[in-house]
């Protein structure tokens, strides 16, 4: 899945010489913590969160008077100023997959999407991604999520599903993640049921090992020392 399909289109954005003052209230009457900042031509020439208006307001230490003061003359000031110049961005035909990566190794909230030209097409923010990997997974069905480890060789997942199948139970997705041992994977099926006792007796009948999902990643995290 492209990014295309699941950034937010309706954006509101400001031109670096909009006040702060302008863009705070924007930014509290949508609900929102990105800001993009485009200029004359719709390109993108920065964004601004709403951390960087929070580190732009005057010290709580202030007392209420000389706070409001600062406060008015902060917000004289321009987007230019806090804003993120040349931020990093991503290409319309980024799947939702690179997204993820860069979002989680650059350690920021939201990603631009421009297209050849720089022009501003989007936004992809984390709750953005949030709802399209709920979406792809079928999560938002009531259901039932295993974990079954099994040994790394083929046909380890066509047993689970033919289970499955002969259950009458969907899959809403499934998931396969390395495990610890090199030998094993863990295969994470969501069921479209929440009555799972048959499936895990034939699971289990199988020889396959039925792990609490959570305990399983508690297990594969890095220990602190």
């Amino acid at each position: 899945m492209f990014v295309t399909e699941m950034m937010k289109t309706d954006l509101v954005a400001v031109n670096p010489e909009t006040k702060l003052s302008e863009a705070r209230t924007q930014m509290m009457e949508g609900n929102f913590r990105h800001l993009p900042v485009v200029d004359a031509e719709g390109k993108l020439v920065g964004i601004v969160t709403d951390r960087d208006m929070r580190d732009a307001h005057p010290s709580s230490l202030l007392d209420d008077e000389s706070y409001q003061k600062t406060l008015d003359k902060v917000m004289q000031h321009t987007i230019s100023e806090i804003m993120t110049a040349e931020p990093i961005t991503v290409a319309p035909y980024y799947t939702l997959q690179d997204t993820l990566l860069i979002i989680g190794k650059k350690k920021v909230g939201a990603l631009p999407v421009v297209d050849e030209e720089g022009h501003l097409k989007g936004i992809m923010s984390t709750r953005d991604l949030l709802r399209a990997f709920v979406n792809i997974m079928g999560i938002e069905e009531p259901g039932t999520l295993l974990c079954i480890l099994v040994n790394e060789e083929p046909g380890q997942l066509k047993k689970i599903v033919d289970i499955a199948y002969e259950e009458n139970v969907s899959l809403g997705s499934v998931l396969v993640a390395r495990d610890w041992d090199t030998e094993k994977r863990a295969i994470f099926p969501y069921l479209l049921t929440n009555n799972v006792m048959s499936i895990k007796k034939k699971l289990l009948a199988l020889g396959f090992e039925l792990l609490d999902p959570m305990q399983w990643y508690l297990d594969q995290s890095p220990k602190k020392e």
